[in-house]
């Protein structure tokens, strides 16, 4: 065959998909390019409410270090309303912005996929005209041709035919690693935007919960900062008496620990349970604790870790595992204690305990992964301002009880908590990240 007719040959196979395909693709393109412009205009806005709740954050903790009073204690559940209407319009905009992201993939996903048909199709055809014009020996070649420019022309069309089918079939490798990573990326952005809707459900819920406590706030103290003072102490000795009732009912609990049950002492088997950690509290014999060993039974003791942090901030699961239980303390009238808890077990023999969340996200029985949200933090129950407080327990010597089984006196109740033996208790700071 003289090298003429397969220069047309490949012109012919090259040329009509380019213009084909020119018109739809570019179409794509643009789609694309406005997709993208898109997806970047609501990054940078992103960042702009992420600057309005670090201002928001600061003037929190400056409120949260004055005197409690009712001026400070309204002004600090007004600034937390403005900071979580930040978070919900984060969380739209993020929300926008992924499915901006899963619909810049489909055409992506569409386009290549329009890419692989036509290199396909040029595979094809390049192997069609090959064996249509078929197979020679280079003697056979070299007897055939009247001249050896006819040879070295025919062989060099025969080579550049195969380095075209060696090159479309490399395109199409690329092309197919290429869509693969696209649709693994769509899932992804699929799973995130589920996330990002469970989310904004639980941030609504937290801005809910923010204006019914200032109302009910307003409505007990008359807007009397008499009266809001002794609502404190009133809180502060009915929570001393349920702490003592609790250590006095644990510290008679039968439990010896097993340490072959449970991960060896300075093993991070968890992740932090907070995207910012800001620890106000250790474990153990604390500076609080000595000061205030009223609070816990008499003992200078502080069964867990607390960490300071703005309300309606995402609690994460540190490890997987399966919630237990979940409760809330508030719904009895005056039990000052964890107020909204959950209690999760965890295949590695600890359990872990989340208090005075402003939203649990979680329900009994279901499974949980390292990283997903499990609530939302608060101050409900007996504390100070907001924050969280982790409890770690081996998990054989955690129960789930109803306050009227510690003590029948107890104004707490029917409303249910963990109970542990002392030696079930473990200082959480062994297992988290140094």
């Amino acid at each position: 065959m003289p090298k003429r007719p397969f220069v047309a040959f490949l012109c012919g196979l090259i040329l009509p998909t380019l213009l084909v395909t020119s018109s739809p693709v570019s179409a794509q393109s643009s789609e694309i390019d406005r997709l993208q412009n898109e997806i970047d205009n609501r990054s940078n806005r992103i960042a702009e409410i992420d600057a309005e709740i670090a201002a928001y954050e600061a003037d929190l903790a400056e409120v949260g270090g004055e005197k409690r009073t009712l001026q400070s204690a309204i002004a600090k559940l007004e600034l937390e309303r403005k900071k979580v209407n930040s978070e919900i319009s984060k969380t739209e905009t993020l929300i926008s912005s992924t499915d901006l992201e899963i619909s810049k993939l489909a055409l992506e996903i569409s386009r290549t996929e329009t890419d692989i048909d036509n290199t396909q199709a040029a595979v094809s055809a390049i192997i069609r005209q090959e064996y249509q014009s078929g197979q020679s020996n280079l003697v056979e070649l070299l007897l055939g041709q009247e001249h050896l420019s006819q040879f070295w022309s025919r062989l060099d069309a025969h080579q550049n035919v195969r380095e075209t089918l060696s090159g479309k079939v490399e395109e199409l490798n690329t092309y197919q690693e290429i869509i693969t990573g696209k649709r693994d990326n769509s899932e992804d952005k699929r799973n995130e935007l589920s996330t990002l809707k469970d989310q904004y459900t639980g941030q609504t819920e937290v801005l809910a919960n923010n204006k019914s406590e200032q109302a009910k706030l307003l409505e007990v103290t008359k807007s009397e900062e008499k009266n809001y003072q002794q609502l404190l102490a009133s809180k502060q000795e009915v929570r001393e008496q349920i702490i003592k009732e609790m250590r006095d009912f644990e510290s008679k609990l039968q439990f010896i620990l097993d340490p072959t049950t449970i991960p060896t002492a300075g093993t991070a088997v968890f992740k932090w349970p907070l995207a910012n950690i800001i620890i106000t509290q250790y474990f153990g014999g604390t500076e609080f604790a000595a000061r205030n060993a009223a609070v816990y039974g008499g003992r200078a003791y502080h069964p867990g870790v607390d960490f300071g942090t703005p309300r309606g901030s995402a609690i994460y699961a540190p490890l997987s595992g399966t919630v237990r239980a979940t409760g809330n303390t508030d719904i009895v009238p005056g039990c000052y204690s964890w107020g909204k808890w959950t209690l999760i077990d965890h295949a590695n023999g600890l359990s872990t305990l989340y208090a005075h969340q402003d939203v649990v996200s979680v329900s009994p029985g279901q499974s949980v992964g390292t990283g997903e949200i499990i609530g939302y933090s608060g101050s409900t129950g007996y504390s100070t301002g907001p924050h969280l407080h982790f409890t770690v327990y081996a998990k054989d010597g955690v129960s789930v009880r109803k306050f009227n089984e510690i003590k029948t006196s107890t104004s707490c109740g029917p409303a249910s908590t963990p109970v542990a033996a002392t030696d079930a208790y473990l200082d959480p700071m062994l297992y988290l990240p140094q």
